[in-house]
């Protein structure tokens, strides 16, 4: 049987995702162009820092 996880809040998902696009120097393309001017891989590798950066809180609050 699998744990079942608690759910992220909006606030923290948002806080989440503004900190991955700073630090993956994506915020002026954001600015410019909006979201849907972002490729499906930078779009690719701000899921999976998000997702790692949630998996890290779940096991801070473990």
């Amino acid at each position: 049987m699998t744990k079942k996880r608690k759910k992220t809040d909006d606030f923290t998902l948002l806080k989440l995702k503004l900190e991955v696009i700073e630090e993956l120097g994506l915020e002026e393309k954001i600015k410019k162009l909006g979201w849907g001017g972002l490729t499906a891989e930078e779009t690719g590798k701000m899921g999976g820092h998000i997702t790692s950066k949630i998996r890290a809180l779940e096991k801070e609050e473990a």
